[in-house]
């Protein structure tokens, strides 16, 4: 079964993006950090995306400044396979891009079924309260980003249960940045008893 894998910084007042929805606060040209991020796109999978960060990111990724700034990322961003949500759009132009206008949670149950790599999160803060109240998440990897917002938006924003959640793995950089690997916590339980 794949696995529904978000992967956000966030500030360390909780916020995924500032008080104008912006993100640029999370980029640094840390030659440790951009190798982990290089590496981690490698991994291959589906990209999962709502409709704001969808628009946000066909603004960068195909671009020629994305393919010299970060190669290796924007190769993969944009010829991995993606699923953007959305009730407004009416097509999706961005190179192997599916539309989906509705039912987030039934879809990635479908997809979840399917053989195949990981599927990722990125952004999408209303579309991760939704699927995480519905239990379709597996891993919540978060990058607290050593900067203080004061406003912004928290990825959890409308949830209303409880989450368990247990630390997988982490790992520190030169740069400030942590780096934090959650599965859920029944989960994590059950495949610690398998082993």
């Amino acid at each position: 079964m794949r696995k529904l894998i978000v992967f956000n910084s966030i500030s360390l007042d909780g916020y995924f993006t500032d008080g104008h929805g912006a993100m640029d606060w999370a980029h640094s040209q840390d030659p440790e950090w951009n190798a982990f991020v290089a590496n981690n796109a490698k991994g291959g999978g589906m990209l999962v995306l709502g409709r704001v960060t969808y628009d946000l990111m066909i603004q960068f990724w195909p671009t020629p400044l994305a393919a010299q700034i970060a190669p290796v990322v924007a190769e993969r961003m944009n010829t991995m396979p993606k699923v953007v949500f959305s009730r407004t759009l009416d097509t999706a132009s961005w190179n192997n891009t599916e539309l989906v206008k509705s039912g987030p949670a039934a879809k990635l149950r479908e997809l979840k079924q399917q053989p195949g790599n990981h599927m990722t999160i990125l952004g999408s803060g209303n579309l991760i309260a939704q699927l995480a109240e519905e239990g379709l998440i597996d891993e919540y990897q978060f990058v607290v980003v050593p900067v203080v917002l004061g406003a912004g938006r928290t990825m959890f924003e409308g949830i209303g249960k409880r989450l368990d959640i247990k630390l997988s793995r982490s790992q520190t950089f030169g740069n400030g940045n942590v780096f934090l690997c959650y599965e859920q916590k029944a989960q994590a339980d059950q495949l610690k008893a398998l082993a």
